[in-house]
């Protein structure tokens, strides 16, 4: 109203024979839709699941065969530790479980014959079970010299060269099992109650910020953090994306979603004194201000709780 308006060419502009000057403005319909509270949480990509490789072992590494970035299938071997002296020891052990399974097939003979006492093959009968015992004890720490990976993914970490010497439980690698990506977040305790396993969502990677991947919702934490007050929530980001570990992701959650409301611009509303909301209403032409009350707003559009009908431009 007055000098302040202006033409689309942004030049002052004027009425029909010299009148006022005529606003020139943008009008949209109210619309019936969807909309929802959106919020956005990041998160940094994990592997499902890292698994640290320890040697039982204290002794040299004698060979290595992987590196950082290696994939690797479930009891490939990584490397190979010193064990001669535990192959000495179980050759040892294996001959005394031979001489303690002999002395026990003469020992049944004697008493199928009653030459011996019943004490005397039970000694026999111990014995070999002991010699069998000890032979496999040394069977696993022969094996041990031998590092194996738990599970197939990707080697993410090496902590030993061949010539290292290590001690019993140093970590000698880390796998990483890549096969599943996931994205924990945390959530508000008043909004993860609108969450559930399986609701799929949106995430977009910084590394590739046009190229929205499909998440699903793995599983939702039991408790909150006590101090922040936030539940953790596992996003499980769709196979064969461009993620990687360590890649930011940024998560979109839909909250509070509502079916069937009346919407319009948010450049609609304007704000008054007191947090009065309305907006203008074209009637016969002309701009008629009317009070309304506004809800959710999310992707440049606002839904209208009050003051409006569908179709009023």
């Amino acid at each position: 109203v007055g000098e302040d308006l202006f033409d689309f060419a942004g030049r002052p502009g004027g009425g029909p024979g010299g009148g006022p000057p005529i606003a020139v403005v943008e009008t949209a319909a109210v619309e019936q839709g969807s909309i929802a509270r959106e919020i956005e949480l990041s998160g940094v990509v994990e592997p499902i699941r890292t698994v640290s490789v320890n040697s039982q072992l204290a002794t040299t590494v004698n060979a290595v065969y992987a590196e950082e970035g290696d994939r690797v299938s479930r009891g490939a071997v990584l490397a190979r530790l010193e064990g001669a002296e535990l192959v000495v020891e179980l050759e040892s052990a294996r001959a005394a479980l031979e001489a303690a399974r002999a002395a026990f097939e003469r020992a049944e003979q004697l008493r199928e014959r009653e030459v011996i006492t019943l004490p005397e093959y039970e000694r026999d009968r111990t014995a070999l079970a002991a010699a069998e015992a000890e032979h496999r004890r040394l069977q696993t720490r022969v094996g041990y010299a031998t590092i194996q990976s738990p599970i197939s993914g990707v080697v993410t970490a090496k902590h030993a060269e061949a010539g290292d010497v290590v001690g019993a439980q140093t970590p000698l690698f880390e796998i990483a099992d890549i096969s599943t990506l996931v994205v924990p977040i945390g959530v508000s305790e008043l909004d993860v109650g609108q969450l559930a396993a399986g609701d799929t969502l949106t995430v977009r990677l910084d590394a590739y910020p046009d190229r929205p991947l499909r998440g699903r919702i793995r599983r939702v934490f039991p408790s909150a953090d006590p101090t922040t007050r936030l539940v953790t929530i596992e996003v499980a980001l769709e196979p064969g994306s461009q993620a990687r570990p360590g890649y930011l992701a940024r998560v979109q959650l839909r909250l509070d979603a509502r079916d069937d409301v009346l919407l319009v611009p948010a450049s609609a509303i304007l704000s008054g004194p007191g947090g009065q909301e309305s907006t203008f209403v074209v009637e016969d032409g002309k701009a008629f201000r009317r009070e309304v009350e506004s809800g959710l707003v999310s992707q440049g559009r606002v839904e209208v709780v009050r003051g409006l009908d569908a179709g009023e431009v």
